[in-house]
């Protein structure tokens, strides 16, 4: 008979920690989380054409906007060309109109019925929103793939280091994970649809012309300089700036930039899991 295999000792300092109660919930919680995030990526497959009709916007204004502007040099950018700084802010645009109009699922899921089975089900309300924050993350990843595209044709210095790229996802699906829990609170104040549509069109332009995604804060005036500091869009553009063109800089820090934006989003799943619930009220 062969002599069996000597047989590796347990570690049970190990074991113990894999299988602690806290460790077993976080994993139940990611379960979940990710559940909801492929129901939500599902309903893209469905409809990819959404994926096309919303790079028609950044499009426009890679092509015409920053064509133009390029041209004229109206707008100080430092040793940037103008197409080269302003790129990062139309992929934060794209980001930002993507998840702003993104609450509106749940009232539609509310009307639908099948928001009082998420309810009912033993899933955590911060699973739920998260869930759906990172499928918003997701959809966005798909406007960053088109955004570099068009930066690759019209000659955009693009710095393309995987860290730097991989960076750059992060900071998008972030970025969507903020504006599509604020979203997500508006709806569950407005209750329908209707109202919610009007105070999302009402929001996106603020958000996108009181940041730095178009013209440096520098040349704002000082009020609007205060309003733009406070504006999350304003810290993922200079992440994103700093991250995708060759030659640019981050005015706050990277570092500074990824933790406003998480605490932000962490205060934002907060409020939007408190109120989750009551959009069915």
């Amino acid at each position: 008979m062969k002599p069996h295999a000597p047989v590796a000792p347990r570690n049970a300092w190990a074991d113990s920690t894999y299988n602690a109660p806290w460790i077993q919930a976080v994993r139940r919680f990611m379960a979940k989380m990710f559940t909801v995030t492929e129901m939500e990526i599902w309903k893209l497959r469905h409809d990819p054409t959404e994926l096309v009709t919303r790079a028609v916007q950044p499009a426009l204004w890679l092509l015409v906007f920053g064509q133009v502007f390029t041209r004229v040099h109206a707008i100080p950018t430092g040793d940037l060309n103008y197409i080269d700084y302003m790129a990062p802010g139309i992929l934060a645009q794209s980001v930002l109109f993507i998840s702003i109009f993104y609450g509106i699922a749940i009232i539609w899921e509310r009307d639908l019925g099948i928001l009082h089975k998420f309810l009912a089900s033993p899933t955590p309300r911060p699973a739920l929103v998260l869930g759906k924050a990172l499928s918003a993350g997701v959809r966005s990843l798909s406007q960053a793939l088109m955004v570099y595209g068009l930066c690759l044709l019209l000659g955009v210095q693009l710095n393309v280091n995987p860290l730097n790229l991989l960076l750059v996802m992060l900071f998008v699906v972030l970025g969507a994970a903020v504006f599509s829990t604020f979203s997500l609170i508006i709806a569950c104040l407005v209750k329908t649809r209707e109202r919610f549509m009007g105070i999302g069109q009402l929001m996106t332009m603020p958000l996108f012309f009181a940041s730095n995604a178009i013209y440096p804060i520098d040349i704002m005036p000082a009020w609007l300089q205060v309003v733009s500091r406070v504006n999350p869009l304003t810290y993922e553009v200079d992440a994103l700036r700093a991250l995708m063109i060759s030659g640019a800089a981050s005015v706050t820090g990277v570092g500074v930039d990824l933790l406003v934006l998480s605490l932000v989003a962490a205060v934002l799943v907060w409020i939007a899991s408190y109120l989750y619930p009551k959009v069915v009220l």
